[in-house]
């Protein structure tokens, strides 16, 4: 039986990820506002993913017969001084939500709480392959700097980015 330790941090956790979809489209709405369409449907689309980590969260406290509480949101910081740079926050985010799911895990873990342990294993990979994205894009827009080609390529890019929910999550 999970304690009530592990399912209020599993909500904190949920409400976290709603909120990083708050951040991501916050994001995309200063990209808009820069006629960075492409690079806006890339954090549009990074929201919905958000979103969907947060459902994830709330099918398993619900599964798991405990109520889900959702909590109201900070401000996102909606201005940035370069595409550069709301990357570089994007990724600080994605650091930090990493951090958050290690202590989850640690937290399933000292209570041998194994059915929770499995369940966050996919959050632990989704973390791996969401930092490896941002710090890769990070690279290449440092790379392309004021490479206007390179940077509209990039943008054209991100443009065709969807989401599809993973058929195993």
């Amino acid at each position: 039986m999970m304690n009530d330790t592990l399912s209020e941090a599993l909500n904190e956790q949920l409400n976290f990820e709603f909120y990083s979809a708050h951040v991501y489209l916050a994001i995309a709405a200063y990209c808009s506002g820069e006629s960075l369409d492409g690079f806006a449907n890339f954090f549009i689309v990074q929201a919905e993913e958000e979103r969907f980590h947060a459902m994830k969260l709330y099918k398993y406290l619900n599964d798991r017969g405990k109520r889900v509480t959702l909590n109201g949101m900070g401000t996102p910081n909606n201005d940035y001084g370069s595409i550069l740079d709301a990357f570089e926050h994007a990724y600080q985010h994605e650091l930090e939500v990493t951090k958050r799911i290690y202590h989850l895990s640690d937290l399933a873990l000292n209570d041998r709480e194994h059915a929770t342990i499995q369940f966050l294993k996919w959050f632990i990979d989704e973390q791996v392959e969401e930092e490896a994205m941002f710090d890769s894009i990070i690279n290449k827009l440092k790379r392309i700097d004021q490479d206007s080609n390179a940077f509209f390529m990039l943008d054209a890019e991100f443009a065709a980015r969807s989401f599809t929910p993973p058929a195993n999550a």
